[in-house]
């Protein structure tokens, strides 16, 4: 019995011994993971080896920044909403199926995101589909809206030329069954009084129709099955010549010589009523169904925009594809111009700025029973204006406020602490934008020379007479120039001289 007590005993003893080591052995690893992450973090010393910058694509925005935004974004929503439209918004994420092929050749941007409980998920690529989905989910037949938010692009950035992979779109579309051309027409309206707005230069607001260039590409021989990527190549003439894109069909993608040529006749055409009156007569073009309705509804859409006034800033141009694969009508995009130099030389593209179209049969897709809910809509390129508004005023050195603090509540003397915050207190509680320095007893130079850096038209002063008197000394930070005001009629004083800054 003793025997077997002992042996019991000494196999506990090496149980426990193995246990001990396989704990040790733990605890070794997971003391190794810690150092390993305190070595990416970096060493006590706050020597990190990590770089601190933005990921690669995207940027931060300060005041400065963020004041031209605002400025931008207020002209555009003010437009929207003049325009009779109501605001949604949707996830930032969507269902990897509801985003998956929407956008022809340029889904392989889409940004996928990791399985999470079961779902696969995708940062939205834009927001014309999630609108889409949200009409068929809420079996919305009529709606005219906008939505101003952030899409994600897994793209190559050009961030000088406002190319980000995280960036904003400014959208604005119609949906519903109207008789044709006439939302189509808002929309190009909408476009040329925003760009008319920001006074970003001279624009050109090119347009075309879907039909018309797949009408285009039956009678010059392409097949059915390449219309898509054929599309594709000729939407980028904006951006190389024609016989790159001419390489690239019949190269890359199989297109005939012969069916390259006969499309390089027609893509190389732009004008306005004149041209496509032309095209009407033409042989081919007359002959095919489909193109012979888009011309109809183009010239439709040439008088109302006559109407509208804007025709000077149109191009019917036959070279505009817009590669996403949900277009099915009237296509458009708008691109600033500035004149090459000084020797009146044909003025050159320097981006787009806006793009859009009409996509009839988007909705559809996502509806169960298919029914359709024709759409037209524009979104403005935002990224791209920013670019361009920051640079100009780069350029001019005009000096941009990033508050609208309307005035500051100082003091002459020391220990009125009390009396400011008193002031200040009034000043908030009745809307008024206030602001005071947080010193007990600060200098009034520094109070003044704080107001002339930041911009605050207006200082209010209190001092012990002025307390006395019941009164607040207004100074007029431009001007210099003082004035006593009543107490009780000061935050009429202040919305009276703000309104007039």
């Amino acid at each position: 019995m003793a025997e077997e007590a002992a042996v019991r005993a000494q196999a506990e003893t090496v149980r426990r011994l193995k246990q001990d080591k396989a704990d040790a052995d733990e605890i070794a690893k997971e003391v190794a993971k810690l150092l390993e992450m305190k070595a990416q973090l970096g060493t006590d010393e706050g020597k990190h080896k990590f770089v601190l910058k933005t990921p690669k694509g995207t940027r931060d925005f300060g005041p400065k920044e963020m004041a031209i935004r605002e400025r931008a974004f207020k002209a555009i929503i003010s437009c929207f909403k003049r325009h009779g439209a109501e605001v949604i918004d949707t996830p930032v994420f969507e269902l990897k199926e509801t985003l998956t092929g929407k956008y022809g050749e340029d889904s392989k941007l889409i940004y996928d995101l990791k399985d999470q409980g079961g779902e696969l998920l995708s940062l939205r690529y834009d927001l014309t589909v999630p609108f889409a989905r949200y009409l068929a989910m809420n079996k919305i037949t009529n709606i005219k809206r906008y939505h101003i938010a952030k899409v994600y692009r897994r793209d190559n950035p050009a961030m000088t030329r406002g190319r980000y992979r995280e960036f904003y779109q400014c959208d604005f579309d119609i949906a519903g069954q109207f008789d044709p051309m006439i939302p189509d027409a808002e929309c190009l309206k909408i476009v040329h009084e925003i760009l008319s707005d920001l006074q970003l230069g001279d624009f050109v607001i090119k347009v075309n129709d879907r039909r018309i260039l797949d009408g285009m590409f039956a009678v010059c021989g392409v097949p059915d099955s390449k219309f898509r990527t054929i599309c594709s190549s000729v939407d980028k003439l904006d951006k190389v010549p024609w016989e790159e894109v001419r390489s690239e069909m019949v190269g890359e993608k199989g297109l005939s010589p012969e069916a390259a040529d006969r499309i390089g006749e027609y893509v190389q055409l732009h004008g306005g009523l004149d041209l496509i009156e032309q095209l009407l007569q033409d042989p081919k073009l007359s002959q095919n169904k489909v193109a012979k309705e888009g011309l109809g509804d183009m010239k439709l859409l040439f008088e109302y925009l006559t109407l509208f006034g804007i025709t000077g800033k149109i191009s019917f141009d036959l070279s505009l594809a817009r590669g996403l694969d949900y277009y099915t009508g009237v296509i458009f995009e708008a691109v600033l111009l500035q004149q090459e130099n000084e020797h009146g030389e044909e003025p050159v593209s320097v981006g787009s700025v806006a793009g859009g179209g009409r996509y009839d049969g988007l909705v559809g897709m996502f509806d169960p029973k298919g029914r359709k809910v024709p759409c037209v809509g524009v979104s403005i390129g935002i990224e791209r204006i920013f670019s361009i508004l920051e640079q100009r005023l780069e350029a001019s050195e005009e000096k941009i406020r990033t508050t609208e603090t309307q005035v500051l509540v100082a003091s002459a003397q020391k220990k009125l602490l009390e009396e400011r915050l008193k002031l200040i207190s009034e000043l908030w509680d009745a809307g008024i934008k206030a602001e005071m320095l947080y010193k007990k007893n600060p200098k009034l130079l520094n109070q003044l020379q704080y107001c002339e850096e930041t911009g605050i038209p207006l200082v209010a002063i209190v001092g012990e007479q002025e307390l006395k008197d019941g009164v607040v000394k207004l100074r007029i930070v431009a001007t210099r120039e003082e004035v006593s005001v009543r107490r009780e009629s000061l935050v009429e004083e202040i919305r009276i001289r703000t309104s007039q800054c």
